[in-house]
């Protein structure tokens, strides 16, 4: 036995400490773990509009969670005082149910489906204050855009974009087969034609209601993109005395799909902070502009010229690379200094990835592909039937050949590079 012991608050914020710490599409399943005991549960769910890619993050019961929708979230939600945590009777994967929820003043929402047994939340602002750190941690993840958040975000988004296409498809087509069958004056039954009428224009609406709200989680404004920019600049750089010049897009510009939108604000901020760390620094210029294929961040200096081009171009590398997109950089002492970057909006196709990845042998290009999932060593390893120290000898191989340093950015590649993120 220890002479003394760890104090069961230190145990807590230890175990929270290894919650927070991890990949981020993994936050839910160990946050269910850490509140298990305490609260136990069938499923949880963190919704926030924060991760564009993925803004439902789930663990627990498969059945259940696959039925929750963004619509439920959203009214629970409006149940839900921020800062407060409730137990609530709300409709959630399709039928009434006894919910514990919680949301973060930030607007991220917990919801734990209580087990069986467990109906009265305990202690309710325990769980407000543990949830309010974790929902606090998955902000600033997301606002830091790391190479591994972008490329899980991009491959979330890319995957949910098609599937959604296919299915408002599918179902758009029926229903409009539906509504023509039941209009046609042939049929009998008048009461009955009206009631199924109004049923399938119900359906339809909802369906194309459900894309849009899908659509506005996906993407921002541009305006609204460089506004939240523009907010954490001047704050910032609060007691610097640069004069700034911060232009923003035209207001008819597209869209920002959303790992375009949170890349384009963290690298802004990080060419913005090493430009004032410039002597001398007078006035700074910093401006968005957009067309219908990409955005380009302008970052410009008068006078200045000193900046460290090496380090800067260090700093942007994982990002750049992870979505494809260009930076260019120059300082001229005496004169200023220039940083200019173009992000596509959708994934290029990267030829010379699709010339590494050949160089990858059967059992790599298999492990390639679960890393495009987003699936951990253990997973892969209990898939493919080795051991995890197998696994992380191939993970290392197909690092060392695809020449990049991280595995989202190996499954980046593999995605630009058009590598099927499923088995086909």
């Amino acid at each position: 036995m220890p002479e003394h012991p760890t104090p069961p608050a230190q145990d807590c914020l230890l175990a929270l400490r290894d919650v927070i710490d991890g990949p981020l599409h993994e936050i839910a399943g160990r946050f269910s773990r850490f509140l298990s005991d305490r609260w136990p549960h069938t499923a949880l769910v963190v919704f926030t509009r924060e991760c564009t890619g993925r803004p439902r993050k789930v663990a627990g019961d498969t059945e259940t969670i696959n039925k929750v929708t963004i619509g439920e979230l959203e009214q629970l939600k409006a149940l839900v005082e921020p800062g407060h945590a409730l137990g609530i009777t709300a409709t959630i994967a399709g039928a009434p149910r006894t919910v514990w929820a919680v949301q973060d003043p930030i607007g991220t929402l917990l919801v734990l489906i209580p087990r069986a047994s467990r109906k009265r939340l305990p202690e309710p602002a325990a769980l407000a204050d543990l949830f309010g750190i974790v929902a606090t941690s998955i902000r600033q993840q997301v606002a830091q855009a790391s190479p591994d958040y972008l490329a899980e975000s991009r491959a979330a988004s890319t995957e949910r974009a098609r599937t959604i296409a296919e299915m408002a498809a599918a179902q758009e087509t029926a229903l409009v087969a539906i509504l023509t069958t039941l209009r046609s004056t042939r049929l009998d039954d008048h009461r009955a034609r009206v009631a199924a009428t109004e049923s399938a224009s119900a359906a339809l609406v909802a369906l194309r209601s459900a894309q849009k709200t899908d659509l506005a989680l996906s993407e921002e404004p541009a305006s609204a993109a460089f506004t939240k920019l523009r907010k954490k600049i001047r704050q910032t750089l609060r007691h610097h005395d640069a004069q700034l010049d911060l232009v923003p897009p035209a207001p008819a510009a597209r869209p920002l799909p959303g790992d375009i939108a949170h890349a384009a604000r963290a690298m802004t901020l990080t060419a913005v902070l090493a430009f004032t760390a410039q002597k001398g620094l007078g006035r700074l210029r910093v401006a968005w502009e957009s067309d219908d294929t990409s955005l380009r961040i302008d970052v410009r200096d008068q006078e200045s010229g000193s900046l460290d081009v090496n380090d800067l171009r260090h700093q942007l590398d994982g990002r750049a690379r992870t979505l494809g997109a260009t930076v260019e950089l120059e300082a001229v002492p005496g004169w200023g200094s220039r940083m200019t970057i173009h992000l596509p909006f959708e994934p290029t196709h990267d030829h010379a990835g699709e010339t590494r990845l050949e160089s990858l042998n059967r059992r790599e290009l298999e492990v390639l592909r679960s890393l495009t999932q987003g699936k951990r060593n253990k997973a892969i390893a209990a898939e493919l039937g080795v051991t995890e120290s197998t696994v992380k000898f191939h993970v290392a191989g197909v690092l060392k050949k695809l020449e990049v340093s991280s595995r989202g950015e190996a499954a980046a590649l593999a995605i630009n590079a058009g590598f099927a993120p499923h088995p086909l």
